[in-house]
């Protein structure tokens, strides 16, 4: 199959550019598009053999369920049925934006879209380009990340290409999004609203909102959780991961930088290559041989410089071949919960504290 690249510019056109692209969807086939987080994986949320060829393209399990990505506050009601008032508070306040939220699921939505859940996974990205494509489609489109399922996700139309060439028949590129980690995932199906996955949008903003928001069980511990039947997408299965062994080193300034070192430094001598996530901030204190690199992810006083950099760092690793990745830790920044789930995802939960 051969796989297009569109450019598409917010300025130009939008409807006559992605003509194309909404005919695909509407013929059930699947179109990558941006959003303000990540890219999206999209097809025809009411078709099931596109929500099938949405898992085939990723190698995605089936169990794991989509997002359902609507342009307009009114298409929540296509996809969910018995809204709470506190729920449509939230939506309101917070949509268009990187908010999903958990609804009971409408019967007409296929089991495929909704990995066999009696919920539905609903959020109305603030992306132009995104709410375009859904409104010129003329159907709700389920969307997981574009990218090969496990791997990091993408941030650039150019990290679409590296996994999903040849299995899609279209990207849509919109250039590097602003944000860069996937949505905070919301569960209002409860007598408290439960954050599932932490994103862009924190607890601290939910509560001025819903009032009582807690935090799901999962996401407590800085150890591999034992979980079953995943109620959102990520919950599950190992995410976000390098091809080399990520391992993240918290505690102080000085002694993180000093057990990185020893740490790289032990498996460059072992003939491994060996890469280091580091902060502005910090990068230069690590003297170390040529055959360590030292990268920097951003500045911790510019928390989302971190979160907008986190997929493409890892991504950088991969392209540089590196067996080992050590990364300093990022719990007590501002986004540290979003940023730390997914560190701690992509390196199946290995954490030293020092």
């Amino acid at each position: 199959m051969e796989t297009r690249v569109i450019k598409v510019d917010t300025s130009a056109d939008l409807k006559a550019r992605l003509k194309d692209a909404a005919d695909l969807i509407r013929r059930g086939e699947l179109v990558a598009f941006p959003t303000e987080t990540v890219y999206g994986l999209g097809g025809d949320a009411f078709n099931e053999q596109a929500a099938a060829r949405i898992y085939a393209a990723k190698g995605r399990p089936s169990d794991n369920p989509l997002i359902v990505h609507i342009a307009d506050l009114w298409q929540v009601d296509l996809a969910a049925c018995h809204i709470p008032h506190i729920a449509r508070q939230v939506m309101e306040h917070f949509w268009p934006g990187p908010l999903t939220v958990i609804l009971p699921k409408r019967q007409n939505l296929p089991a495929g879209t909704t990995g066999g859940l009696d919920t539905v996974a609903v959020r109305m990205p603030c992306h132009q380009v995104a709410r375009a494509l859904i409104r010129e489609s003329g159907t709700l489109i389920a969307a997981p990340s574009a990218n090969t399922s496990g791997r990091p996700s993408p941030t650039s139309a150019r990290h679409v290409y590296e996994d999903l060439e040849g299995k899609i028949p279209m990207i849509l590129d919109g250039g590097p999004v602003g944000i860069g980690i996937e949505s905070t995932i919301l569960d209002l199906t409860g007598e408290t609203p439960t954050i599932l996955r932490p994103g862009f949008i924190g607890r601290d903003q939910l509560e001025a909102v819903a009032g009582k928001v807690v935090m799901d069980p999962a996401l407590a511990g800085r150890t591999m959780p034992q979980e079953t039947r995943p109620k959102a997408p990520g919950m599950k299965y190992r995410h976000y991961a390098p091809q080399g062994q990520l391992l993240l080193v918290e505690g102080g300034a000085g002694r993180v930088v000093e057990e990185i070192s020893r740490l790289a430094q032990e498996k460059a001598g072992q003939g491994y290559r060996v890469g280091i996530i580091a902060t502005d901030e910090t990068a230069g204190s690590y003297d170390l041989p040529d055959n360590i690199s030292v990268k920097s992810i951003g500045s911790r006083s510019d928390p989302d410089s971190i979160a907008a950099s986190l997929y493409g760092i890892l991504r950088d690793c991969d392209m540089q071949g590196f067996d080992y990745i050590f990364s300093e830790s990022f719990f007590e920044e501002e986004h540290g919960d979003a940023i730390m789930n997914r560190m701690l995802k992509a390196s199946a939960y290995h954490l030293i504290s020092v």
